[in-house]
């Protein structure tokens, strides 16, 4: 393996295990130390290739945008645009937060109550991470007003309140509650919140 390799390799190996660290732990929980502890790195070999432990944090937030896109997003956009599109959306975001294993922690849902009544850069990197996804919601929202799927009337940002009211439901008792019910529970309620907004139209 040429240096280059190597050194991609050893990066890639620091993200996992802080990515890990942080939806286990928190992002504030974050800790060089620790990581060099877990990846059997130097502090000073994680140092040289993460900085500070604030750069460490951002790039966590910059993989977990990614890992979010890859695995959210960007297939969902596969579907056609309105409530085919929000469907999808909400089911790969369930499944994403409720797979087995921390890492499909959702770190913005969390980051959100980690960092509610504090102040600073960190913070206010969580809430445009969650102001983003939350923006993406409401664009589909529109998109499926304006195709005739949803009721003309619709609010979209009381819709994405109530999806996003869903997802943090279904985190708690997946995960504090380890409700292994708790997904399909979900399923259901979207379903039902969605028939109450549905268009006349779309119903026929």
């Amino acid at each position: 393996m040429n240096t280059s390799a190597k050194s991609e390799a050893t990066y890639a190996t620091i993200m996992d295990a802080a990515m890990d660290m942080a939806a286990q732990d928190g992002i504030g929980k974050l800790s060089l130390g620790e990581l060099a502890k877990r990846t059997g790195i130097s502090k000073s070999g994680v140092f040289s290739r993460v900085g500070s432990l604030e750069s460490l944090q951002g790039a966590v937030l910059d993989e977990y945008d990614r890992r979010f896109a890859q695995e959210v997003f960007m297939p969902a956009l596969q579907q056609p645009a309105g409530l085919p599109r929000l469907v999808q959306q909400v089911q790969l975001w369930l499944k994403k937060v409720t797979e087995e294993g921390t890492r499909n922690s959702c770190l913005y849902t969390a980051g959100a109550f980690e960092f509610d009544d504090l102040e600073g850069p960190l913070r206010d990197r969580v809430e445009q991470g969650v102001s983003r996804w939350r923006a993406s919601m409401r664009r589909t929202v529109l998109q499926a007003m304006d195709a005739g799927h949803l009721r003309p009337d619709t609010d979209p940002e009381q819709l994405v309140f109530e999806i996003y009211s869903l997802i943090i439901g279904v985190m708690h008792d997946v995960r504090f509650l380890r409700d292994a019910a708790a997904p399909k529970r979900m399923q259901r309620a979207f379903n039902r919140l969605i028939s109450t907004y549905r268009s006349f139209n779309e119903l026929e």
